[in-house]
């Protein structure tokens, strides 16, 4: 049973009409000889099994690396640094620096930083015997990028050992897309992705106008005869010469192409995998920037592609599912014509190659800024598509910790800019089937490389959060797969976190756990400055602290098999947490939009006095309500320690970014690919319009105004959290922060196009002084207010009723039986005069109707209100075709032609009513549903929502 992950917490039936009794007893039954196997294929992995693990920091800018089955790793750095991780001393030594090119110049003289520099690294198949590295980068003078083999010995690059297969000419008037992925098949051969070398302006680049050829990709990625947009196959010889394999696009021979082509029709293909198995080639093409469709061609997609044999994927013509682009005449300024994706002609003239092009093959995967309707797992916001491995077990003979079977045949992808991690699943031809996150928990930072190494585990290289220079926080990570004993998953806390001295308190284990179930023994160390350290092996011992300082907590956790782990606290001993605390004299439950929020804050600090006498002005006190969009998740502002040099409002803001991809190309204060937040807010300093444009400019994308990189839209996105970004931005170079008054009423106000089921954050929050001994403590007290409107199928506690889906993606319906009951804990009751069901009995569905009563606290507490839901008429389906058949459901008054009336097979949602006695405060409320009249299989109704009224008839 150990591999069995049951969590009680967790596994909440919904009990399930009349069937519920015997099912959950099967269930229960069943348990005893149901095992699930970690090595399953069709079992998939706890994610707790998945561990990412540090390999190596203080990088560069670091693009791709390469890992030996001893654990050594190869990293490459954009600026030219060819960096090795030793495993055994843990260390990162710069072996090798390649002089490059990193800029370019525009016409007009201005320098630039360019994608390129080193760009490429691969091992040589036999490395371990020839030491064979390759690199790909742009030429430190001229403007070309080399294909270039090098020997290592000794932990450096031999001298003069550098032998040059192949010479790309680019051009360095513009930016941007340089490729530079690499790996090798079975047989041998070389697969190296090249990018389009082509400037960015319109949709698709075919600007043909006389000196413009930097910027018509007709010339580049679909001409036959240049090596950029294309995947190069070739078969590198023990001379440094290569040779070509037969099989690429082009026969060796045939005029106006070059053999080394293996496919073409590419904007940035990126990094490469080949399916050992089936030889597939598999890549992320990076797309174009536009967020809607418009008359100069598709909106843009980024693709993660497939080819099963040598092909064209139609770029700079076509994009996603082979939608076209139109030419576009950039002396006349209007689109032209669309090309045939089967019957492709390339008439530039600045095309050197075959004009008839083979046709364009489909996309496997594609997605744009947006939602995708096809790929919806994806997200939205900015996107890179970056590529990884296809998984095959047999690929890791002899690991020590290779990845399970579940994962076999899968494609493991990851997007640069959204972080996520998600596994393809194919069909035995290789078709997609479907696809589903891994690790959810592992966020990269920017992950730019991703690939299996030969012990088993998964490597991402984070390039971090800083373009163009140096983060922080880029690195090498291994993930590792553990399919036998996990260690504890630890959780350390203290009753309080800290206090004036003595100080008396209870050091807590809550949250800690073991997935498998094993039991556990506890040690907590207690050390200080000047302190003996204290031992306790109890689970939550009471310590107290006499002297002023700061203290450190440790709790080891140990399992029955002598796995450990360990997480500290922090405790301040001198200094009393502030009290904040936020009075509603409104309801603590609901906003109301239009009602005003009536509010009080009062913070009281031992040390420091409080709000009343004086002592604490309202100017430290952070005070802000702010309106958020349905789906903010707003525990992370709870959870989060955030000072209060910001106010409430910033806070919120800053959730708001590390949610989305902000970071990718803006920091607060320092450069990086797109402006800093403080650059954006002094110039737009005093400027009233600033915010309406910024917020259409977050969702629409824009270009020109910082520089030629353009930003993404994010048409995803809530005008009401765009908003709040965008104010955070404005206001990030006062020096004090904007707050609320310490009491008041502020009506909430829905944002344009919001559907107002989102969330009131009403929040304060004070840093007191501290003291000589000790630091300032900040304390925070907030309530979320919800929506009035609550969706049924979100009630907490169902019992005996189903949950059906409404189709569409539009959530879940309840469908109650006669005695079943849905429940909320803690509503706030206060000044709720009625409520509104969206609820309908339809003949259709077999429903009889019936009774709806509202009790406090549990299904049978206090009643406090009733309403009926009264079975629907029948439809007269023969009058009602024959009336839209004369023409009678037209609009009214309309004559023949006219814009027919709404469907009429479509009835609005049935509104029922129920008035509610005066209740005062919180409590827990039940929905019970009722029908003696109905049999026990009947369902009663279908129920969507439910509104909370402060008014009668609202």
């Amino acid at each position: 049973m150990k591999n069995l992950q049951f969590n009680a917490k967790k596994w909440r039936p919904r009990l399930v009409g009349p069937l519920a009794i015997s099912l959950q007893a099967v269930l229960v039954l069943g348990l005893a000889s149901f095992v699930v196997q970690d090595d399953s294929p069709s079992q998939k992995p706890d994610d707790s099994r998945f561990t990412p693990v540090l390999v190596a920091d203080d990088l560069d800018e670091p693009m791709t690396f390469e890992v030996l089955k001893d654990g050594t790793a190869y990293i490459i750095e954009r600026k030219g640094g060819l960096k090795k991780y030793d495993p055994i001393t843990k260390t990162v030594d710069l072996i090798a620096t390649i002089p490059v090119n990193t800029k370019y110049t525009s016409a007009e003289g201005k320098v630039s930083e360019a994608e390129e520099g080193l760009m490429g690294l691969s091992l040589d198949p036999n490395f371990s015997t020839n030491h064979w590295l390759y690199l790909y980068y742009a030429h430190p003078t001229e403007k070309k990028h080399l294909l270039t083999r090098w020997e290592v010995k000794d932990d450096k690059l031999v001298n003069n050992s550098e032998k040059i297969l192949i010479e790309v000419p680019t051009q360095r008037e513009v930016c941007c897309h340089t490729g530079g992925g690499m790996t090798w098949d079975r047989a041998g051969n070389l697969y190296l992705t090249v990018g389009n070398n082509t400037g960015n302006q319109q949709a698709a680049q075919t600007d043909e106008r006389p000196g413009r050829s930097s910027w018509d990709d007709q010339g580049h990625a679909g001409n036959t005869d240049d090596l950029r947009g294309k995947i190069l196959r070739i078969h590198p010889e023990a001379n440094g010469t290569y040779t070509i394999p037969d099989g690429n696009l082009f026969p060796k021979g045939t005029a106006k192409t070059r053999p080394e082509i293996y496919s073409m029709g590419h904007r940035n293909p990126w990094r490469i995998s080949i399916d050992s198995k089936t030889g597939y080639v598999y890549w992320g093409e990076v797309g174009p920037d536009a967020t809607a469709d418009s008359e100069i061609g598709p909106r843009g997609y980024d693709e993660l592609n497939q080819a099963r044999k040598p092909g064209n994927f139609g770029w700079p013509w076509f994009v996603g599912n082979r939608q076209a682009f139109p030419v576009y005449d950039y002396a006349e300024k209007k689109p032209l014509e669309k090309k045939d994706p089967d019957h492709v002609v390339n008439n530039s003239p600045n095309n050197t190659g075959l004009k008839e092009l083979p046709p364009v093959a489909p996309s496997f995967i594609y997605y744009p800024y947006g939602v995708s309707e096809e790929f919806p797992l994806v997200g939205t916001g900015s996107r890179s598509a970056t590529g990884g491995p296809v998984y095959h077990q047999a690929d890791f003979k002899g690991a020590k910790r290779p990845w399970p079977a579940y994962y076999e045949n899968k494609w493991i992808i990851t997007d640069f800019s959204r972080g996520w991690i998600m596994a393809v699943t194919m069909d035995a031809e290789g078709n997609y089937k479907s696809m589903e996150r891994v690790v959810p928990n592992y966020h990269p930072v920017e992950p730019i490389d991703m690939k299996f190494g030969p012990d088993g585990d998964l490597y991402t290289l984070e390039y971090g959060s800083n373009w163009f220079r140096k983060s922080d926080n880029a690195r090498l990570v291994r993930i590792e797969y553990n399919g036998g004993n996990r260690r504890p998953v630890v959780e350390a806390s203290a009753s309080k976190k800290g206090g004036a001295i003595p100080l008396n308190l209870t050091l807590l284990t809550n949250g800690t756990k073991d997935f498998d179930g094993d039991k556990l023994s506890y040690q907590w160390k207690v050390t200080g400055p000047g302190m003996t350290p204290k031992v306790f092996n109890v689970a939550e011992p009471t310590v107290t602290f006499d002297k002023a300082g700061v203290y450190t907590a440790t709790l080891t956790v140990t399992d029955s098999k002598g796995a450990a782990n360990s997480k500290s606290v922090k405790i301040i001993a001198g200094n009393e947490p502030p009290a904040v605390a936020v009075n509603l004299a409104s309801n603590k439950t609901f906003f109301f939009p239009g009602q005003p929020i009536r509010y009080a804050v009062s913070v009281d600090d031992k040390e420091d006095g409080d709000l009343t006498n004086g002592k604490i002005t309202p100017d430290k006190v952070a005070m802000s309500i702010d309106y958020t969009s349905e789906g903010f998740d707003y525990a992370e502002v709870m959870q989060s320690q955030r000072s209060v040099d910001a106010s409430t409002q910033y806070a919120v803001a800053q959730t708001l970014i590390s949610q989305s991809d902000c970071k990718v190309c803006h920091q607060v204060n320092t450069k990086s690919v797109g402006p800093m937040f403080t650059a954006i807010a002094t110039k737009y300093k005093g400027n009233a319009g600033a915010t309406d444009q910024l917020v259409k400019k977050i969702r629409s994308g824009g270009v020109g105004v910082w520089g030629d990189v353009a930003m993404p839209g994010h048409p995803a996105m809530s005008v009401a959290d765009a908003e709040v970004i965008v104010k955070y931005i404005l206001n990030i170079n006062d020096k004090t922060f904007s707050s609320l008054p310490m009491q008041g009423n502020y009506s909430v106000k829905i944002p344009e196009g919001d559907n107002g089921k989102g969330s009131v954050l009403v929040r304060a929050a004070y840093t007191d002084r501290g003291g000589k001994a000790v630091p300032m403590q900040t304390s925070e007290r907030m309530i979320v207010l919800h929506s009035p409107k609550m969706n049924a199928s979100d009630a907490p506690i169902v019992h005996g009723a189903d949950l059906k889906a409404k189709g569409m993606g539009k959530g879940m319906n309840v469908i109650p039986y006669t005695n079943s009951y849905i429940g909320y804990y803690r509503i706030d009751l206060t000044g709720i005069k009625q409520l509104d069901f969206e609820a309908s009995a339809q003949r259709r569905e077999g429903s009889s109707g019936g009774a709806i009563e509202a009790h406090l606290n549990s299904p049978t507490g206090p009643l406090i209100g009733e309403a009926n839901v009264e079975l629907a008429p029948e439809v007269d389906m023969a009058k009602l075709m024959a009336q839209m058949e004369s023409g009678a459901a037209t609009k009214p008054g309309s004559t023949t032609g006219a814009a027919p009336a709404a469907n009429p097979f479509r009835r609005p949602v049935p509104s029922v009513k129920m008035a509610l006695k005066d209740t005062e405060g919180i409590h827990d409320i039940y929905f019970v549903f009722k029908n003696d009249q109905a049999k026990s299989i009947q369902p009663l109704m279908t129920l969507s929502g439910i509104k909370f009224m402060e008014a009668v008839g609202q």
